[in-house]
């Protein structure tokens, strides 16, 4: 973990001065976004954070990924804890010149860490019959919601790197799907809250997909266009996370 933390040029803001927490490990991940009318993502994210958007264009990403070496600082890797598939459906917001990620809805293979996730980062995390297998090339990916009082979301689907490994350009588009270093949510009390996250730079591929099911941004109220998403693939990100603090104003 000490090698991406000493890799910061690239960042948008210095890290922060308080120790991080936990770290994680994120494996063959997809970055999945359809175009979405900026109305439509309103009522769902709290009046404190702006939406954010790239030329005046608003997005929903779908990210399904495998988690590894999920740990607090200072303690070992559990194995029946610290592995285990994850999928976010999420947009793009601002909140006090820092841009990050909303969260409409996390979920993962893993009752034990669906309920830390809840308590400590207050995050809306579900608990989902979850597999992610290699095979033949690809990543076959299905994760269905299982957990109680949710809104029913699936998806099904496999997917690949197609590309050459690059890093985004600065003000492109890639890089503003990608690069973000908050993310916002609310706590206990209603109030907005957020979490800083470090890693290296994104080493990115164009992907390809084959979705056989998509209702997840439904789940969460949001209508997606059918129209074929962009579509960027990772192999591995490693990740250190703060802990959540209030806004100030």
């Amino acid at each position: 973990m000490s090698a991406h933390l000493e890799q910061v040029a690239h960042r948008p803001w210095p890290l922060p001065r308080a120790r991080w927490i936990m770290a994680q490990s994120w494996h063959d991940l997809l970055f999945a976004h359809w175009r979405v009318e900026e109305a439509a993502l309103r009522p769902h994210i709290p009046g404190e954070l702006k939406i954010d958007t790239y030329q005046g264009q608003a997005w929903l990403g779908v990210v399904p990924f495998r988690m590894s070496g999920v740990r607090l600082r200072g303690t070992p890797r559990v194995p029946w804890l610290s592995a285990f598939p994850e999928l976010n459906v999420r947009t793009y917001v601002v909140a006090d010149g820092k841009p990050g990620v909303w969260f409409f809805s996390l979920d993962a293979g893993n009752r034990i860490a669906v309920a830390i996730a809840r308590l400590w980062f207050h995050l809306p995390y579900f608990l989902a019959r979850m597999s992610c297998e290699k095979r033949n090339g690809w990543i076959e990916y299905k994760c269905a919601r299982s957990g109680r009082g949710a809104a029913s979301g699936v998806w099904n689907g496999r997917y690949r790197a197609i590309g050459e490994v690059f890093s985004a350009a600065p003000g492109s588009l890639e890089h503003f799907l990608t690069e973000r270093y908050c993310l916002y949510t609310r706590d206990g009390d209603g109030q907005v809250i957020s979490g800083e996250i470090h890693h290296a730079p994104w080493a990115l591929e164009a992907a390809e997909a084959e979705l056989i099911n998509n209702t997840m941004p439904e789940a969460a109220g949001i209508h997606v266009a059918p129209a074929k998403p962009l579509l960027y693939f990772a192999k591995r990100q490693d990740v250190v996370v703060w802990p959540p603090r209030r806004l100030t104003r």
